[in-house]
């Protein structure tokens, strides 16, 4: 898997625990829209895209499998990111 682009929209509500927004796509015939990028306690960490289930559970819509695919999905999320960061 590769991932060929990575798009991120930055939040610009102060104080927030939602910092941006990223799409994702692999082997660019794939795309995933909707992965967050919060602040934690422990520092900035990804959510894949959710829904709510009528008992008020939120459940992955798509999520990696593997460890090692969602810490490359991470990394190129978060190299984007801290791009934009660093342009402000």
């Amino acid at each position: 898997m590769k991932i060929t682009d990575v798009r991120v929209r930055m939040v610009t509500k102060d104080e927030a625990k939602l910092k941006a927004v990223a799409s994702i796509t692999i082997d660019e015939c794939f795309v995933v829209h909707d992965i967050k990028v919060i602040s934690g306690k422990d520092g900035l960490f990804i959510s894949m895209p959710s829904r709510k289930t009528p008992e008020g559970e939120y459940k992955d819509i798509v999520h990696p499998i593997k460890t090692e695919t969602r810490e490359q999905i991470k990394d190129a999320i978060m190299a984007e990111y801290n791009k934009l960061v660093d342009a402000e």
